[in-house]
């Protein structure tokens, strides 16, 4: 891919002094949301005329900086104004909104399912304004990425462009807020600070309300299981109603299905709208961004999808976790001159009709930018991080063009091998104890407390990772994690693509997990003397969901059942003499909710039992990796 297009500079941007502060809009239900409108103007007085407006709905405070509207020349956040100021200097209005319940806006908090009416009923008010052309973009990170796909799902009028950065569920029920039948605690995490930060500011004057630091936080982890009534939630009744009807959910049903957390279910309704779907590898939404690209795209809306190596919206760093990508990782300088004119680029062109750019700007034009990890030189840097290294890439659609689909069997010795698929049956056995769960180290995770820390780390215990036990203990010496590796390989291999697992398992317990993690094994080197296993992906299976998702069946102690683990996509390069390797177990803690093995009802377990599990393999029994393969990539 082309070099480098040129430095980010220092902030040289003027805050927007047109504004009107605490606009209050009537929903249809009378509530009013408190909204900020920022309009081009001219010695401090507004400009005439109509305006295509961006818009951006947030639970974190319309006047709170973003974290991520930054650069790495420049660690402080730009303010909203600041921001709005950028757009509106190019012939916009900028509208920063309060969702309902939070900061100035009226009403109950409800997270995710307020937002479609909400979103929509904004649109309906801003085309009646007489500064409105009639044209809607909409921008945001995370929760306002979730009210724009929200807004999009009932077809807000007005909106003709979307800016999708690191969320916007495709299917909350499969990435999100549960994952194969698991719950993503990030969600309880999200809560109990989420609701000690509104308890703060409504009470700040007395000792009423919530108060947890993330101390309290990390001993509620560990005396989980939580219950209705006994949760750090307690005191905030309202959010432990909303973490718990996730959380017990389990079933795929009507619930699961409203707008604003299942846009698969409204494509339909998005096909005119042109999106650019922002994620990365190591962030909670690269299947979403996926999914999001591909239904919108498959009903003819001009779609880009973007995919760096970065963790949650951090677009402006060369590293995840332990992990260092190059300078070429950033967004900016590498797809757009910054963050601010890759945005500015898109509605320019599908609000104003304006054509793109040339030259150095190319690569943000292609429908899919992707970033392949790996190439580096795998020593340790100034900064005490694995040199991985990386490459972008432009394609024209996802999956790529030309991806062979790869078959790696798992082997009764060990080894992951190509095809055939082995004749001679075999088994692994290991026990999974529900009070000792496999430590979280990293992968597809928000940074937050209890010491929960994303990207890609060497998967070997530390002290300042939640649930480490054993610091120094690498993951693959517990007896329950099963190690299947290739050989050293011969030449690189490009695996670009979704990642999928299938074991056939059997345990003496109605129900279990089964995880899958997807890892490039480095050899041992003077800097790393006992390798380096790098964690890619992984992806998680509740064992009564193996069949269905709307009906779930428990299991028969001994028998064998096939199931299919699908982990988040990835792009990575395994280097020759590097390994690729596959680690199943039956927790990932506290990434995911630890199954008690017992059968019964989400969320509800009175008691846990200790899993007898089995991996079976060969004969009729193949337990296999499927990866994708990039285009003259050969088999290892």
């Amino acid at each position: 891919m082309q070099a480098a297009i040129e430095q980010p500079q220092k902030r040289q941007i003027t805050p927007c002094h047109g504004v009107e502060h605490n606009v209050m809009i009537t929903m249809r239900d009378g509530v009013r949301l408190a909204t900020d409108i920022y309009f081009p103007a001219a010695a401090g007085q507004r400009l005439p005329g109509r305006f295509p407006v961006v818009l951006e709905r947030t639970p974190y405070g319309k006047s709170v900086p973003s974290r991520s509207e930054r650069t790495h020349a420049d660690a402080t956040p730009l303010t909203r104004a600041e921001v709005a100021g950028y757009f509106v200097a190019h012939g916009y209005v900028v509208v920063y909104q309060d969702c309902r319940g939070r900061y100035g806006s009226e009403g109950d908090f409800v997270k995710y399912l307020s937002d479609a009416k909400d979103g929509y009923d904004t649109c309906a008010w801003i085309l009646e304004q007489d500064w409105a052309d009639g044209a809607i973009g909409t921008k945001g990170l995370s929760y306002a990425a979730h009210t724009q796909m929200a807004a999009a799902s009932l077809g807000a009028p007005g909106l003709r462009a979307m800016v999708v950065d690191s969320g916007g569920f495709s299917n909350g029920f499969q990435s999100g807020i549960r994952q194969g039948g698991a719950y993503e605690l990030k969600q309880a995490a999200w809560a109990v600070m989420f609701a000690a930060e509104h308890s703060r500011r409504k009470h700040a004057d007395d000792s009423d309300g919530l108060h947890l630091t993330p101390q309290d936080l990390d001993r509620w982890f560990k005396r989980m299981p939580w219950r209705r009534g006994d949760s750090p939630l307690t005191g905030a009744p309202d959010y432990e109603d909303f973490l718990f009807d996730q959380w017990e959910r389990g079933n795929f049903d009507s619930y699961w299905k409203q707008p604003g957390i299942y846009a698969e279910g409204y494509y339909d309704r998005l096909w005119h709208i042109p999106a650019l779907h922002i994620s990365s590898w190591y962030d909670v939404y690269p299947r979403t961004a996926v999914e999001n690209f591909k239904g919108t795209k498959g009903h003819g809306a001009p779609q880009q999808l973007v995919l760096g190596p970065w963790t949650h919206g951090n677009r402006w760093e060369t590293f995840a976790g332990d992990v260092d990508f190059g300078p070429a990782a950033r967004l900016d300088a590498s797809l757009a001159p910054s963050f601010l004119e890759l945005r500015l680029q898109w509605f320019d062109r599908w609000l104003k009709g304006m054509q793109p750019g040339h030259g150095a700007k190319a690569t943000a034009r292609s429908p899919v930018s992707l970033f392949v990890m790996g190439g580096g030189s795998g020593r340790k840097n100034a900064q005490g991080r694995l040199d991985h290294g990386g490459h972008w890439r432009a394609e024209q659609d996802w999956p790529i063009l030309g991806v062979r689909d790869t078959r790696l069997y798992l082997h009764a010795d060990g080894s992951l091998q190509s095809g055939p698929a082995p004749q001679t049956q075999g088994a692994h056995e290991y026990v999974f104890d529900p009070q000792d769960p496999v430590p979280t180290l990293g992968g597809s995770v928000v940074s937050r407390p209890p010491a929960i820390f994303a990207g890609g780390f060497n998967q070997v215990e530390r002290a300042d990772f939640f649930g480490c036990r054993m610091p120094g203990r690498p993951l693959a010496r517990r007896q329950d994690v099963l190690v299947f590796e290739t050989p050293q390989l011969t030449h690189d291999v490009e695996v670009t693509g979704a990642i999928e697992v299938v074991l056939h398992v059997s345990s003496n317990c109605p129900d279990t997990d089964f995880t899958a993690k997807l890892v490039d094994l480095y050899p041992p080197s003077d800097d790393y003397p006992e390798g380096y296993a790098l964690n890619l992906t992984d992806g998680i299976l509740r064992a009564r969901y193996r069949d269905s998702w709307e009906h779930p069946v428990l299991m028969e102690p001994g028998q064998v059942y096939a199931l299919r683990i699908e982990l988040f996509p990835t792009s990575n390069l395994f280097q020759r003499g590097h390994r690729i390797r596959l680690d199943i177990s039956s927790s990932n803690f506290p990434k995911f909710d630890v199954n008690p093995n017992t059968g019964e009802p989400e969320a509800q377990a009175t008691h846990s039992r200790v899993a007898i599990n089995r991996i079976h393999m060969g004969g009729v029994h193949a337990s296999h990796l499927r990866l994708p393969m990039a285009p003259r990539a050969a088999k290892p």
